[in-house]
């Protein structure tokens, strides 16, 4: 979450009950700092620099994987995870990063929540897919959390663009996951994760390359930036596809709801930053929203 893709995979028994309420829990704290490394980098890096950075770092990461299945990557999968790439990846990223320099980094943990929402409304714009009352109360209360959060101020400035560009990195996560799961959910989950990573990178290096900073760039900002790659990307995904093997898709993105709580955390206790009315109002707001859009998948996917 700061970035993360939904895909499909059959779930299946969990025997260690004690080991995934504490996955999602380091999860949850390794996507919510990913928010606190943003910042701290961006200022220095510039957007297309760091993400470039971060993606690269996460493919190498993931990369084993992929050579694993490389036969099963054929040109037109090539084109899907390159367009997907786009979507779900390089543009969201770079969303967020040029946010983390305008605003405090809940700003952009609190936005990325509403990802979970955009997916089903996507989902229902799309596919048909049926949204109930409840999800749609839901929604809006979701949504009116979004509107709070752009409406606040920290320090006496407006947050209302880097909320904004948050929320449209979220709503292309809703595209990115949809498009993710209808056209490469038949594909082992971490080999597409770095094909798609691969594709952001190499349509990213471009303006990577044309953005570079002329300054040296401090070490606190390279250690934040392979923070984000080695940790918040490329270990993060192979955790959350872990749990999604294990658990199954629906349980694994209950972690929405963690990132946000842990991205304001990590940002209040190692950055400093205030911890405002609108924010907390915001955040209550999204996440109660999301719990409801959520309900009925969780509830029809209860193992009988």
């Amino acid at each position: 979450m700061s970035s993360s893709p939904a895909t499909v995979s059959s779930p299946i028994a969990d025997t260690r009950t004690w080991l995934t309420p504490v996955e999602l829990l380091l999860l949850g704290a390794i996507w919510g700092a990913s928010f606190m490394f943003m910042r701290v980098s961006a200022k220095d890096f510039g957007a297309f620099a760091l993400v470039e950075v971060r993606i690269a770092l996460g493919a190498l990461i993931l990369l084993p994987f992929l050579w694993r299945e490389r036969a099963l990557f054929t040109r037109s999968i090539w084109l899907r995870a390159a367009a997907i790439g786009t979507i779900n990846t390089a543009i969201p990223f770079t969303l967020f990063a040029w946010a983390a320099q305008r605003a405090p980094a809940g700003i952009g943990a609190i936005s990325n929540a509403t990802a979970a929402m955009f997916t089903a409304l996507v989902a229902f714009a799309l596919y048909g897919e049926r949204i109930s009352l409840r999800r749609s109360i839901g929604l809006v209360i979701g949504f009116t959390g979004v509107v709070v959060l752009a409406s606040g101020k920290t320090d006496g400035d407006s947050v209302w663009q880097a909320a904004l560009a948050g929320t449209f990195a979220a709503l292309l996560y809703g595209f990115g996951g949809n498009f993710l799961r209808r056209y490469l959910g038949t594909l082992p989950p971490a080999a597409t994760a770095a094909a798609t990573l691969i594709c952001a990178s190499v349509l990213l290096a471009p303006l990577a390359i044309a953005t570079w900073p002329q300054q040296p760039i401090p070490t606190v900002s390279w250690l934040s930036a392979i923070a984000l790659g080695v940790l918040c990307t490329g270990v993060a995904y192979l955790l959350y596809y872990r749990l999604i093997y294990r658990i199954g898709a629906t349980r694994a993105s209950t972690v929405t709801y963690l990132i946000p709580l842990f991205g304001v955390m990590w940002a209040w206790l190692l950055l400093d930053e205030p911890v405002t009315t609108s924010m907390a109002i915001a955040c209550t707001l999204i996440l109660g929203g999301v719990a409801l859009s959520q309900q009925r998948a969780v509830t029809a996917k209860k193992p009988s």
